[in-house]
């Protein structure tokens, strides 16, 4: 997934999280926040380094990007996803079938 796709600035995490329209389960937090100024929509992930060391995070993350590009996510919105620590002995079915399900909560798909 493109860089472009991304938000980077603490800033902007900061307005999504505080606009607080989210769903969570065991495994994930996730935030959606409506930016007419996009003409993509743009996603962050944020892992805390409880979950493990640097090869684990970095591992979380890059299938969490994987399944979140594979999503026709509405253009308009910026996606705040938070992992879990509890989420770091589960299989790669049930990190896709958990955030599939929050993604569909937060009606965010075409």
């Amino acid at each position: 997934m493109k860089k472009e796709f991304r938000v980077k600035k603490s800033s902007e995490i900061e307005m999504i999280v505080k606009y607080r329209q989210s769903r969570a389960n065991k495994y994930f937090v996730i935030y959606k926040k409506e930016n007419h100024d996009n003409t993509h929509f743009r996603f962050a992930i944020s892992v805390s380094k409880k979950y493990g060391n640097a090869v684990e995070r970095n591992k979380i993350k890059r299938q969490v990007r994987e399944i979140i590009s594979k999503f026709d996510i509405i253009d308009i919105f910026d996606v705040f996803v938070v992992i879990r620590v509890s989420s770091k002995n589960i299989s790669f079915t049930e990190i896709k079938s958990s955030i599939t399900s929050l993604i569909e909560k937060l009606k965010i798909l075409r």
